[in-house]
């Protein structure tokens, strides 16, 4: 039960002590934050104050943090790997840069092994805790204890401090940190307060300072974060100090201090920045904040800037304390009235009118001029010179935030008499007001509302006329029964002579009912009943024959038993009822037929088994002997890639700790085209038979570029083999070419099934070596033929799973690019996109919200397409989708509803082709549902989840190895993984019929119920402006934190059953984590060979296309296709390289709280 706030006094006594100070992250390249967040939460509640930084943090970000905020203790989760590596590092930076009193405390899951625990812990790390801690002591004792030695460790410390104030110099920032936490604590004696106030007022007379000030939600930290980075850029000698205030919970006594969670450009070593509670106050200000500005003006600052915690209309508290006050504002306030309870209107030197991309932003401007006009009597001012700017902060280099910044720098010259040399930034300001990316056009921003009207709209359609036709089927019964002698063929009408002919009344009266039913039909629905007979003849019979491409197939219905009884691949309804089976045919029919709930294709395809061969670690050498040891005797290969977390990240492999540790670990590591080459060497990526599906979001453009270059310089290889003298010419060219420095090559012998196909061209690209028109004409041909996935869904990357590197807007357009190309190029069967909700699902939504947020993310998709101009048929084909399956009974039906909506939403919305109606899916068992405790339990919940997906017709199935909760998995672990597909495909008799779901009163309940719940949650979405509208309300992101939260709290309490984990535990060791298991991790040897080749990549390739990169950036800026230059820009950086490139042009991502 929840109990009421309670009024506490400013006075209360618990808000007298001195708050403890937490920073805390994820580590670097982990974007695991969920856990983090609920601890800082607890750590909140408990009355510290924490300075949270988010996701992907290197250990420079966390130190400067710690030492700047002047920070207790530091609290880090670690899910990546790299762990070791990662806390020594800032163990090792803390203590050389004088903050060895820091605490470090972390987390990982099991990931981080009992023996490692006790390394680190030896090392300096205060604490580590491993789940066997939570199952003793619980997740708030956890954090009590975690509280408790940081407050031990601070109290010793301020025990052995002398009363001398420290020494400060701008350059040691700890010593800044230390100086502001006196000013904050009141630690300095009055006359000592006095006579530094006197030194700090001589010696920061000129330094400027400005004071952000506004609304809760208004985006000042995206706007000061802009203003950052333009100054620096402009300035490049500015040195800047930035004061951020939040208000203290007076419940608690904690805070959230979230700014800097926002700000990338704090990692600038010009700039300082600390975070500052209210503490004892109701303002928006703290108490202590003028002495802490006139400290910091005394310093060797350019500048100070200020931004207040959200206020409401009256607070404007702030211009009394700054040189130059700013109001950041949106158009969220209401009748136009309002603005004239703004004080800031008044006292504000320039107004910000952020987020100008909402709806009603363009009036709002209108009215905040006027209002300004008003106020100041100033009705001869023209609107241009008023200084209210709008802005959207939240997309990168906006026009908007520049024209401000120019009029911001322009003003303050003028009021503070600053010189014009200094602060006039050279800028080019032609575009003066922002430009909202309009991905989804106004008028179809309800496309979900209108797929949900259309979906239940068919479904009551089906019903009605299911109906009719049992109506009139019974009608034409009675008539057959009556003998009439002018009675039609079924389905057909009478004709209107004999509906008034001279007969029995009673006979007239039936033909007429039956004509009436029959014309309430669509032509569709009496074409479906007519062909039925046919249908079901085509899947009974012994054999069916039908073409395809003017090839004709034939299948045998039918497998044998050991009981010798014959076994049917496809099952068809038997009722004779028109109405029943009119309904099945709408909402069912068979599979490889509209609306494809049974499946999208009319059988699976023989010999090809939807397996996937699973791997990633090390290098890409290692990762590729996994490949051809999975591979070996297999019809297919289809080869699913995971990707290191540096990957990921899209950085290349360095020997800084952070780096270092992460090298090859959870993945293979590929930072140039020759890594990739190396990965998947001996597969032939242009064979029908073979197809690669690769897990990669953010980078997925420069690894997609990679990749294609990749199957092109295999065929240029092969090409260039068929000549003798064609290959000894071009082994000639490439010795020149590393004449006097050695060639890039495979490292360790070649595998079994590996003919060495793609090293050839190793350290050359194969239009070096052929010419132009050979070239051409070998890549167009290539680009037909390569078969595969990429991930690269950036929408639910910024809804769930945090590998976005790139600004929101850049990346869903380098997505776009990426299609186009696809388009222009003829790629048929390789998937641009592989739209997910495996990872919703890992991050904790339930099955509901995981199908409900893809779907939605896939709708979203298709509509931007549409509005780039691209044709639903050109692309539809090349999208992808990928669930996750877990043990919720929802699960069961999850491929049903998706392919059912799919498909009428693409048909009737859309009008798309068949081919682009069918859903293609990929199932991934869950991950979530592995668990660390009796983990060998994990293989039989796998096995569950396999049946679920193979029962539901998925297009390929990968299973999770049952290690995966602890290490990245062993050969013995994934054989197994492989080996639980295998049997349910080879063994498991009912798996013989390929439609198993169909007839069963459950499963037609479960997708009833899971569709409409849907539907249900595209209106929700639909109400926030779509998925775009509600992403920026973090709609997706809340909601899948709080079912996270359910499933844990259900774990934790028992109320949901968790076999080996919280019932039928072991005596010996009840629910603790077992670590005695081989751990996959890479090597030292490994991590030097990714650094070596990275550096010798560069050396070899970098020079011979010196501007490749400013290429890349121009097309980026002109906003013309930058994947096409991609495939040129892979060909001579490394992935890093090209990343750093397009952040200065597409801006980094900005994380949220």
């Amino acid at each position: 039960m929840s109990s009421p706030a309670k009024h506490v006094p400013a006075s209360a006594p618990q808000t007298e002590t001195t708050p403890l100070r937490f920073v805390t992250a994820a580590s670097l390249f982990d974007g695991h934050d969920a856990a983090i967040n609920i601890m800082r939460r607890i750590i909140q509640a408990q009355g510290a104050e924490v300075i949270h930084l988010g996701h992907n943090r290197p250990v420079e970000d966390v130190v400067r943090a710690a030492l700047q905020e002047d920070a207790d203790a530091i609290a880090l989760s670690s899910y990546q790997g790299g762990h070791v590596e990662y806390f020594k590092y800032m163990v090792d930076m803390l203590r050389e840069r004088g903050a060895g009193h820091v605490r470090v405390f972390g987390g990982g899951g099991g990931t981080i092994t009992p023996e490692e625990i006790r390394e680190l812990e030896a090392y300096g790390v205060e604490r580590i805790y491993h789940p066997n801690d939570g199952m003793h002591m619980g997740l708030v004792h956890m954090i009590e204890d975690v509280v408790q030695r940081a407050g031990d460790a601070a109290a010793k410390r301020a025990g052995s401090e002398s009363g001398v104030l420290p020494k400060v110099d701008i350059d040691d920032e700890i010593s800044i940190g230390h100086m502001l936490s006196a000013i904050e604590e009141g630690k300095l004696g009055d006359s000592e307060l006095e006579h530094q106030r006197k030194q700090w007022k001589l010696a920061g007379k000129h330094t400027p300072v400005l004071g952000l000030t506004g609304t809760g939600g208004a985006g000042k930290s995206s706007v000061v974060d802009e203003l950052l980075l333009r100054f620096l850029h402009a300035f490049p000698q500015m040195r800047i100090a930035v004061l951020a205030v939040d208000p203290t919970r007076r419940r608690s006594g904690g805070a959230l201090l979230g700014d800097r969670i926002r700000m990338n450009a704090l990692r600038s070593k010009r700039v300082y920045m600390r975070s500052m509670a209210t503490r004892r106050q109701h303002a928006a200000t703290s108490v202590v904040l003028h002495d802490c500005i006139d400290f910091l003006k005394s310093q060797p600052y350019d500048l100070v800037i200020v931004e207040t915690a959200g206020i409401g209309q009256s607070d404007s508290e702030i211009v009394d304390l700054v040189d130059f006050p700013v109001y950041v504002m949106t158009s969220d306030y209401g009748a136009a009235s309002q603005l004239e309870k703004i004080d800031m209107i008044d006292f504000a030197e320039l107004i910000v009118l952020n987020k100008f991309d909402k709806r009603g932003a363009e009036d709002a401007l209108r009215d905040v001029r006027k209002q300004w006009k008003r106020n100041r009597t100033a009705f001869t001012v023209k609107d241009e010179d008023v200084p209210a700017y709008p802005t959207i902060a939240s997309q990168f280099n906006d026009p908007g935030i520049t024209w401000m910044f120019a009029n911001l720098c322009r003003l303050m010259r003028e009021k503070l008499s600053l010189p014009a040399d200094k602060w006039t930034p050279n800028l080019d300001t032609t575009l003066k007001e922002p430009r909202a990316t309009v991905l989804i056009p106004g008028p179809r921003v309800r496309y979900l509302a209108e797929i949900a009207e259309q979906g239940r709209a068919i479904n009551k359609s089906i019903e009605t006329q299911a109906e009719y036709a049992s109506k009139a089927q019974h009608y034409y019964e009675a008539l057959k029964e009556l003998g009439d002698d002018k009675l039609p063929r079924p389905l057909e009408l009478y004709r209107n002579a004999d509906l008034q002919a001279e007969a029995d009344r009673s006979l007239l009266t039936l033909r007429q009912r039956y004509n009436a039913a029959l014309k309430e039909l669509s032509h569709e629905a009496i074409h479906q009943l007519r062909e039925w007979p046919a249908l079901y003849a085509s899947v009974t019979a012994d054999v069916n024959e039908y073409k395809v491409r003017d090839k004709v197939i034939r299948v045998d219905n039918y497998r044998e038993s050991l009981s010798h009884q014959k076994i049917p691949k496809v099952a068809p309804p038997k009722s004779k009822d028109w109405g029943e089976l009119l309904s099945f045919l709408g909402k069912e029919n068979l599979p490889g037929h509209y609306p494809y709930t049974g499946g999208v294709y009319p059988y699976r395809r023989s010999g090809e088994d939807p397996t996937r061969m699973f791997a990633g670690e090390g290098t890409p050498e290692r990762t590729n002997r996994r490949f051809h040891y999975l591979s070996q005797g297999g019809a297919a290969t289809r080869l699913s890639t995971a990707f290191d977390s540096v990957t990921l990240y899209g950085e290349d492999p360095a020997p800084r700790p952070d780096i270092y540790g992460k090298i090859g670990n959870s993945g293979v590591n590929i930072a140039t085209l020759d890594d990739m080459k190396k990965l998947y060497s001996g597969f032939d990526l242009s064979a029908p038979s073979t197809s690669v599906s690769m897990t990669i979001n953010g980078p997925a453009p420069m690894i997609l570029a990679m990749f294609m270059n990749t199957a092109i310089d295999q065929n240029v290889e092969k090409y260039l083999r068929e000549d003798d003298a064609r290959w000894a010419a071009a082994e000639k060219k490439i010795a020149k070419l590393y004449e006097g420095r050695q060639r890039p090559q495979y490292h360790g012998e070649l595998p079994t099934g590996n003919d060495g196909l793609g090293l050839g061209l190793l350290g050359v690209s194969g239009d070096e070596l052929v010419d132009a028109e050979t070239y051409a004409r070998i890549k167009k041909d290539t680009l037909t033929r390569v078969r595969g996935t990429v991930q690269a869904d950036i929408l639910k990357e910024d809804q769930a799973q945090n590998t976005c590197i790139f600004s929101t807007e850049f990346a869903l357009r380098m997505m776009g690019d990426i299609q186009q190309y696809f388009v222009d190029h003829q790629v048929r069967n390789f998937y641009s996109v592989s739209i997910s909700g495996y990872h919703i699902a890992e991050a904790g939504a339930n099955p509901i919200s995981q199908l409900a947020f893809t779907l939605s993310n896939g709708f979203t998709i298709v509509e931007y397409y549409l509005a780039r101009g691209m044709k639903v048929d050109d692309f539809a084909p090349n999208l992808s989708f990928f669930f996750s399956n877990g043990m919720d009974p929802e699960y069961t039906v999850i491929g049903r509803v998706a392919r059912r909506i799919w498909a009428r939403a693409m048909r009737e919305r859309y009008g798309a082709s068949a081919r682009s109606q069918m859903m293609k899916y990929h199932i991934q068992t869950s991950g979530r549902s592995l668990h660390a405790q009796e983990i060998q339990f994990n293989d039989i919940r796998t096995t569950l989840q396999a049946m679920y997906a193979l029962f539901d017709n998925c297009n390929s199935l990968h299973t999770n190895a049952y290690d995966e909760a602890i290490t990245t998995p062993t050969e013995e672990s994934v054989r197994r993984a492989v080996a639980i597909q295998m049997i349910i495909n080879k063994e498991l008799g009912l798996n013989f019929n390929e439609n198993p779901w169909q007839g069963s009163y459950v499963v037609d309940t479960l997708t009833d119920l899971v569709e409409e719940a849907v539907y249900k949650e595209f209106e929700a979405i639909s109400e926030r402006g779509g998925v775009l509208g509600a992403m920026d309300t973090m709609y997706q992101r809340g909601k899948i934190q709080e079912e996270s939260m359910y499933y844990e709290h259900k774990k934790h309490d028992g109320s949901l059953p968790l076999i080996g984990v919280n019932t039928f535990l072991p005596k010996d060791h009840g629910g603790e984590i077992a670590t005695v298991i081989e751990l996959i991790r890479s090597t030292e040897e490994e991590k030097g060979q990714q650094i070596a080749n990275v550096k010798r990549y560069g050396e070899a390739r970098n020079a011979l296309a010196s501007d490749s990169l400013k290429v890349l950036q121009v097309t980026a800026r002109d906003r013309r296709n930058v994947f096409e230059q991609l495939i040129e820009a892979v060909k001579y950086n490394s992935l890093g390289q090209i990343s750093h490139a397009l952040y200065e042009v597409g801006g980094e991502y900005r994380r949220n709280m």
